[in-house]
């Protein structure tokens, strides 16, 4: 078995934001069935602070951190494999700019494809989740 490569981000930030993108999304789905059954359409105030609070997190990674989250947004969605996880976080830096946040968030499905990447790395939610 080839030896995973190492990580800037850690793994515990990693499942943090996976939590948070679940936390957010379970929200903007309770927003959706809130704003279909009532009249009125008032922004739901947790889909505000869940992505505000994760928004703010993922910017305040150091850059490292952002370029290997969005190759393992990548990884966890099929773009590649660990054998050429270098060419992956190597496109990751070249296309890194301030919008880092906001490309993740609007990502579809982002906890589901990091937490893929992160079992190809042996990491486990349900462990971090043991811890919490």
């Amino acid at each position: 078995m080839r030896k995973a490569p190492n990580l800037s981000i850690s793994p515990e930030k990693v499942f943090f934001i996976i939590a948070k993108s679940r936390q957010s999304d379970s929200s903007a789905t309770e927003s959706d069935l809130i704003a279909d059954s009532s009249d009125d359409t008032a922004e739901d105030h947790s889909k505000i602070t869940d992505r505000s609070e994760l928004s703010g997190f993922i910017r305040g990674l150091n850059v490292d951190e952002q370029i290997d989250l969005v190759a393992l947004m990548w990884l966890g969605r099929g773009d590649g494999d660990l054998d050429n996880w270098r060419d992956l976080r190597a496109e990751a830096s070249r296309a890194h700019n301030n919008r880092t946040a906001s490309y993740l968030i609007g990502t579809p499905m982002l906890a589901d494809y990091l937490e893929e990447a992160l079992t190809q790395f042996g990491k486990s939610f349900e462990d971090f989740e043991e811890h919490l």
